[in-house]
């Protein structure tokens, strides 16, 4: 009897290699030249928009916005999906992640930028948006919007809430008191009953959830790794040199690339800080802001964050100590075994409360996507608050299910639904590029004139009966 897990492994490999690396490569780097190197080149200005006051209270801002999508982008796999590409793929990989990173982060740009020029308002003056309504306002192809909104459910809901809740659970593995029979069930379901309740809260609840505990979250993480990377500063020199002779080593990856360090830092970099996915837009979406550049830019911070700043912490945390690594150890036991090097006892208890605070933040976040997605094929209303509920306790079982599959399942599960929604917002993003590419001079034109910029949809051309806002 074939196994299931082979078959989504074969569909995973085909999919990223070659399909989407190169599609994501070429689209990262088309944005990347036709922008200058925004991502880049307006660092400083993306950092003094995150901090811009909001006008009205009763809006999304941009700080607010941007820590949504954080909240999906920064999870598990900032901790278990660098553990795993290195001890799959080689030290090198967190070199192609960095690459993929800072790439990526001009797509992340490009469709943040047009899910603002995009968006819509509810009667209750609310903003709302994303791919779908972009794909289906200037591309008037709804039935690929459709498409995709089936995909981010797809991803949000089921792959990437089981492959959370898989990487949740195991890092509990080490334990004592550990049994594979019960304890993932346990785990599974006290994480869904928690999700749940949160999630019958409503929206507002998930805002101010994600908002107190990602930047406490990410914070401590990476000082805790900070930490452990300065006890062991004299292995830094050649932590580097290991990084970039693996990276570099094109005869090994020639040799096996589908898993190779390129491929698994490409793979679990997206995973992680999912530039160009098309799941930040509809985070990006809501934010109140005078132009679409400036969430646009503030969307690029999101990208460094999570892979620059998390990732990194997490791969220099555990190659600094230099503790052995295979694919016996991949994921949580490797990081609990590094920074158990230097923390004792007191670094895999560390780890596991990082996890279920990393977890619990990427399953509101993920699921805060996929109302939007709903709404959407529901003809823009909002589904009915029985359909909700079932749906809710749906989501709950998946992540509950998650805690219980194999490991393999659970990463091939996410990287498929993650890809289809990804091979239809880059080439789109492609083809309606220049708009937003339009809007970033447009910005650029208005700072130098020492304005605050104020974006009206005639000043490059836009035809006003595609858009809700900016006429």
């Amino acid at each position: 009897m074939i196994d299931p897990s082979f078959i989504l492994n074969q569909v995973d490999n085909f999919l990223y290699f070659p399909t989407l690396i190169i599609i994501m490569a070429a689209a990262g780097l088309y944005f990347t030249i036709k922008t200058k190197g925004v991502q880049l080149r307006l660092f400083p200005e993306s950092v003094r928009l995150l901090f811009e006051p909001s006008d009205d209270e009763n809006s999304v801002s941009s700080l607010q916005a941007m820590l949504v999508s954080t909240a999906s982008r920064v999870g598990t796999g900032n901790i278990i999906g660098v553990s795993t590409a290195i001890c799959l793929g080689g030290p090198g990989a967190v070199f192609w992640m960095w690459v993929m990173c800072i790439i990526g982060a001009s797509s992340a740009f490009i469709e943040s930028t047009l899910a603002q020029i995009y968006k819509r308002k509810d009667a209750k003056g609310h903003f709302y948006g994303g791919p779908a309504y972009y794909i289906t306002e200037a591309l008037h192809k709804p039935k690929i919007a459709a498409l995709f909104c089936i995909f981010l459910i797809a991803t949000y809901a089921v792959g990437f809430n089981l492959l959370c809740s898989f990487n949740l659970q195991s890092t509990f593995m080490d334990y004592s008191f550990y049994n594979s029979a019960t304890t993932p069930t346990i785990i599974g379901a006290i994480l869904a009953i928690l999700t749940g309740y949160c999630l019958f809260g409503g929206g507002k609840r998930i805002m101010k959830v994600t908002g107190t505990i990602v930047p406490l979250m990410g914070v401590s993480y990476v000082i805790v790794a900070l930490i452990v990377i300065i006890v062991n500063y004299h292995n830094i020199p050649s932590m580097f040199v290991l990084i970039f002779q693996d990276a570099f080593d094109f005869k090994s990856i020639a040799g096996g690339i589908v898993g190779s360090c390129l491929v698994y830092g490409i793979k679990r970099g997206l995973f992680s800080n999912e530039a160009g996915v098309g799941s930040a837009p509809n985070a990006s979406a809501s934010a109140k802001v005078s132009h679409p550049a400036k969430q646009g830019l503030v969307q690029t911070l999101s990208v460094y964050i999570d892979t620059l700043l998390l990732c990194t912490a997490t791969a220099l945390m555990c190659l600094s100590t230099g503790v052995a690594r295979d694919a016996t150890v991949a994921g949580a036991p490797y990081v609990q075994t590094a920074i158990g090097s230097v923390l004792g006892i007191a670094g895999p208890i560390f780890i596991t409360v990082a996890m279920v605070l990393f977890a619990f933040t990427t399953l509101i976040g993920n699921l805060y996507y996929v109302d939007n997605a709903l709404i959407f094929l529901n003809h823009r209303n909002i589904p009915s608050r029985r359909f909700m509920h079932i749906f809710y306790v749906a989501a709950s079982a998946i992540i509950f299910i998650g805690a219980i599959i194999p490991m393999d399942a659970a990463w091939a599960m996410a990287d498929i639904t993650m890809g289809g929604m990804t091979i239809i917002n880059l080439p789109v993003c492609v083809i309606l590029g220049k708009r937003a590419i339009d809007c970033l001079k447009d910005y650029e034109t208005q700072k130098k004139l020492g304005k605050d910029p104020v974006f009206k949809a005639s000043s490059i051309g836009l035809n006003e009966e595609e858009l809700d806002i900016w006429k």
